[in-house]
């Protein structure tokens, strides 16, 4: 092989790689689409059923991206709330991406300011599990969490769409417990970091601290005590 076309070889593979590794971040997505397309379905008939027209149901999808933010602004509305109250009450239910964003920063540091943006617009918690499941191991890289941000967009957007064609025809799902699919599929993704005593020290003490947040504190806080609580936890055990 002379040296043109190693060099053209050599280029190929570092203008694939890129891609595959984009790929790979979507593709580990895939076991996430069933239940981000029934969460996003249900708060499609929600919002329907709040009043909200098609447009504004998919354009949150679109713009706001994150179910429970959309959530408490389709009851906020439903309620008859104000535009402040919307805004500051889907502040504190993504209150937690500040930590989550936080978190994630070091592994993408290297990237421009705009990707850095653009990931940071898309990120959700199955994303960032996603992602960080991968830093952990040494496998990910900031093109695979791009991938796994943007490989949720479709079926949480479509799911949103199929909602509003549909509309009334479909009954409350959250009486079969659809609900319980997302707290369901973090559990699984929380199992196998559970590697030592200090991992499962911290998620027992995260959890206690959600038990008492749901318990005395208002709307979604509960998230950011938990969050808050043992991310200080895990540091103090650490040091």
């Amino acid at each position: 092989m002379n040296r043109q076309t190693l060099g053209a070889t050599v280029g190929g593979e570092a203008r694939v790689r890129p891609r595959r590794e984009w790929w790979a971040g979507v593709i580990a997505t895939l076991p996430f689409w069933p239940g981000a397309a029934l969460f996003g379905l249900v708060y499609a008939v929600t919002a329907r059923a709040a009043g909200l027209s098609g447009p504004e149901i998919v354009g949150m999808s679109l713009l706001v991206h994150a179910g429970s933010a959309q959530f408490t602004a389709v009851n906020l509305i439903a309620g008859g709330a104000g535009s402040v109250a919307v805004i500051f009450g889907t502040m504190i239910a993504n209150a937690r991406y500040v930590l989550i964003g936080a978190s994630v920063a070091p592994y993408v540091a290297d990237r421009p300011l705009w990707w850095r943006l653009v990931y940071a617009f898309h990120l959700s918690d199955e994303s960032y599990a996603i992602a960080t499941a991968g830093f952990l191991r040494g496998v990910a890289t900031p093109r695979y969490a791009l991938g796994a941000n943007l490989g949720l967009v479709l079926p949480w957007v479509g799911s949103a769409i199929i909602g509003v064609i549909v509309g009334a025809a479909i009954p409350s799902l959250t009486r079969w417990g659809i609900d319980l699919v997302i707290p369901l599929t973090f559990l699984g993704l929380l199992i196998p970091l559970l590697k030592n005593r200090r991992a499962v020290g911290m998620a027992l003490c995260s959890g206690l601290l959600a038990l008492l947040g749901v318990t005395f504190l208002p709307g979604t806080w509960y998230l950011v005590v938990a969050g808050v609580g043992g991310s200080i936890i895990g540091a103090a055990w650490q040091t």
